[in-house]
């Protein structure tokens, strides 16, 4: 089983311009974040894949493997497909290109959930975590799943999922991680399917495997990775460093 990770990295940002490409401690975020899937030793390949040529010549530049991406894409899912259709791979990770202190721990979890997967029931795994503030539940930015008793996606949304009409029932609220393992048939159907009217209200690209009938294995970490959105995170991520 050949298994590969996949950075999108897009060079612009509503929140924070070209944030990819600010420097955190001597490399840029996206160059360090490239290093740290490397590093974790869990793929046999990593490709940052991108629209920027600025971007992929400070992956190449530095001795990694870029693809530019040659369409527009309105989610990340499109464009880990469009890179990867003709490599031969059979399960791609999507790395989120803003998170340069990758934790081994969670990527190994999604991973493994296919090296187990001997039936091929999964089409694709993600990663949740328990929020139990209030403030954290009710907010929208938030996106929150619930599962079924086997740890299958049921929906994700920005609402509060379930509704806490009785509170004491033992509810647990699960936050959405956007780290994903696919399979590679499942990516390349959703690059090929169109949107829906899920997805397109509430903004989610993973309803459009739910509203086509594709498997979600939702596994549960409890650590927290650390994205650069704002010049606010580049500063703590500096200290951190």
């Amino acid at each position: 089983m050949k298994i590969i990770a996949v950075i999108p990295a897009r060079y612009a940002s509503t929140r924070f311009p070209a944030k990819l490409m600010q420097d955190l401690g001597g490399k840029t975020v996206i160059l360090r974040t490239y290093e740290a899937a490397v590093n974790t030793g869990l793929f046999q390949d990593v490709f940052v894949v991108t629209d920027s040529i600025l971007i992929y010549d400070e992956i190449i530049n530095n001795g990694g493997k870029a693809i530019m991406s040659v369409k527009e894409h309105e989610s990340g899912s499109d464009r880990i497909a469009e890179a990867v259709e003709n490599l031969d791979v059979d399960i791609v990770v999507n790395v989120q290109g803003d998170e340069p202190f990758i934790n081994k721990e969670p990527l190994a979890k999604v991973v493994e959930v296919f090296r187990n997967d001997f039936e091929k029931k999964v089409d694709l795994a993600s990663l949740m975590f328990e929020i139990t503030d209030q403030d954290e539940i009710n907010n929208p930015n938030n996106v929150k799943v619930v599962t079924d008793q086997n740890g299958f996606a049921l929906y994700f949304s920005r609402s509060v999922i379930p509704y806490p009409r009785e509170t004491n029932v033992g509810v647990r609220y699960m936050k959405h991680i956007g780290i994903y393992a696919f399979r590679k048939e499942a990516l390349l159907a959703f690059y090929h399917l169109p949107m829906k009217s899920l997805e397109a209200s509430e903004k989610l690209e993973q309803l459009r495997y739910l509203e086509f009938g594709k498997r979600i294995k939702m596994v549960e970490t409890t650590h927290v990775g650390i994205g650069i959105d704002t010049p606010e995170d580049l500063e703590k991520a500096r200290k951190m460093l």
